[in-house]
């Protein structure tokens, strides 16, 4: 059976007051196959140890920017961690083929509605299609872009809906350690989510 080892890098400047943040990273499993990682707890001078970071990513196979959603992008020490990390001849060019393979997509919390998220809602664009530089970035590192794990409406929702979020995410986790990822199967679907529901659904 196929052991997946997870980095999950968290960036949320602040976390302390974000409830629904707080419930998902409080439902990641406890695995050796998962590796929680909070950037601003271990960068608050945003002073990136860029060698450490590296070698993290060669030891994960699958890679998780867990990010809320800052002006249609992520908050600026991830923004900081994708300039300094990936770099010319490790990530990316001729000789650059370290994360060649490795699979990638993002958790994103959200206080906008789905419906707000495209070409008539009032955000004019989906969230895969702002997403679209973090899948170009990811696409020139040679990596499996896959679709994003999204959570909406985190304004509005009430503790029940949070903790379902989370249990999922949870879910989620533990079947990505423990199971091949089909990308062409994950890309077929806008959400993760979406993707995984149809599994627990269909098994």
């Amino acid at each position: 059976m196929p052991q997946n080892k997870i980095l999950i890098l968290f960036a949320h400047p602040l976390f302390e007051k974000s409830f629904v943040n707080q419930e998902l990273v409080r439902h990641i499993p406890f695995s050796n196959h998962i590796t929680f990682h909070d950037l601003y707890e271990e960068y608050p001078e945003f002073d990136i140890n860029v060698k450490h970071e590296q070698n993290l990513l060669e030891k994960h196979d699958i890679i998780i920017w867990h990010h809320p959603m800052y002006w249609y992008s992520c908050p600026p020490l991830l923004k900081q961690w994708i300039d300094m990390v990936l770099e010319y001849d490790w990530a990316y060019g001729k000789n650059g083929n370290a994360l060649n393979g490795k699979s990638i997509f993002q958790v994103i919390t959200t206080g906008g509605a789905k419906e707000n998220y495209c070409a008539t809602g009032k955000d004019r664009f989906s969230i895969p299609e702002l997403l679209e530089p973090f899948n170009q970035t990811a696409k020139v590192c040679k990596m499996n872009y896959l679709p994003p794990f999204v959570v909406h409406g985190t304004h509005k929702m009430n503790e029940e809906e949070v903790f379902n979020h989370a249990k999922t995410y949870a879910e989620l986790l533990l079947f990505l350690t423990k199971n091949e990822i089909n990308s062409e199967e994950i890309n077929r679907n806008f959400y993760m989510n979406e993707w995984f529901l149809k599994i627990k659904s269909n098994g």
